[in-house]
């Protein structure tokens, strides 16, 4: 409607993010902020994506991954996606196969023991046992074991100054990828060479969020905590019956717990934001702060902003959030 003055690119051309003028094939994409030349990939758990004209055209993986989290005061992301939070003193079943009634033998079991964390009773996972047949590693006062051998297993264990990880082959069955950070948070990524059923707290990994609340008889329960306490390992610990909110039993921590977790929602994440939602992080993050209340205040901080921090990597975006004065690596 009214004459500008400044550059336009001829017919034909567009503008790319150096501000010049390209055609069409030479046109970049944008991803997390971040541009990509023309035939650069991007790779996520189940997709390969190229650019093209400033596109991302996007192939799927012959072999997709999915990823369970267990991470601070009893909060789990299932295979599938569905989120909940428990407060059990007990332990339990993470992920085991051989679930199904036809064939109940099974290649590898993990489990989680629970113990209490703060004056509310919120729990934090301190041990996992990983048992496969005759091979057992137990992951335990940030430091791990192994014991018995299985010949019919490979596994490699890797370290660095924040994660203990351990890639576990099943051949013919299961890659394995398990994350610990020698502290609350457990990341356990599959990818399976059959179509074996799974089960425990991370769900049965078969694409729907809504049945995975299976119990070990078999049945979707009618809540979380039903299903929670289907999974005890030990059938003598005591049943879950309700689950604690730690910001109403600690209220004078709860404005410190949303300060320093602010951070999730601040510009330190912004390229992250509109890839994966931050809301359950900041949320999970505002809780555990409230309830890790006898010593270890930061680390429950800490340990929840980097699944957030992870679950950015996930999608590609690489967040470089921790300082000298705040969460720095030890």
């Amino acid at each position: 409607t009214k004459c500008e003055s400044g550059c336009v690119c001829a017919d034909g051309l567009y503008e790319n993010l150096d501000g010049g003028c390209v055609p069409a094939e030479e046109c970049p994409c944008e991803y997390g902020g971040l541009a990509y030349r023309k035939g650069e990939q991007i790779q996520t758990e189940c997709e390969i994506c190229t650019c093209t004209k400033g596109k991302w055209k996007c192939v799927q993986k012959s072999k997709c991954s999915s990823t369970c989290n267990l991470y601070g005061e009893g909060h789990i992301t299932t295979f599938d996606g569905q989120r909940f939070v428990f407060d059990g003193n007990c332990e339990y079943i993470l992920a085991m196969d051989g679930c199904s009634i036809n064939r109940p033998i099974s290649s590898f079991k993990i489990v989680t023991e629970n113990v209490i964390c703060g004056r509310s009773g919120v729990t934090c996972s301190r041990s996992i046992s990983i048992y496969l047949g005759n091979l057992t590693f137990i992951l335990r006062d940030e430091t791990f074991t192994i014991s018995g051998e299985n010949p019919g297993v490979r596994y490699n264990v890797k370290k660095n100054a924040l994660h203990l990880m351990f890639d576990i082959i099943i051949p013919g069955k299961y890659n394995m990828t398990l994350i610990w950070n020698k502290h609350m948070n457990f990341f356990i990524k599959i990818s399976r060479e059959t179509q074996e059923t799974i089960c425990g707290l991370c769900g049965n990994y078969n694409g729907n969020m809504k049945d995975d609340f299976e119990t070990r008889s078999k049945y979707v329960a009618s809540n979380e905590l039903e299903f929670v306490n289907s999974w005890k390992e030990n059938p003598l610990c005591g049943d879950v019956y309700f689950v604690v909110d730690p910001c109403s039993k600690n209220p004078y921590r709860k404005a410190w717990a949303e300060k320093t977790c602010s951070i999730i929602n601040s510009q330190v994440f912004s390229a992250c934001h509109n890839k994966v939602n931050r809301m359950p992080y900041y949320e999970a993050c505002v809780r555990d702060s409230c309830g890790c209340d006898i010593g270890g205040d930061c680390e429950c901080m800490c340990d929840a902003i980097a699944v957030y921090a992870m679950a950015c990597l996930d999608k590609g975006i690489c967040i470089d959030w921790r300082t000298p004065e705040f969460c720095r690596k030890f």
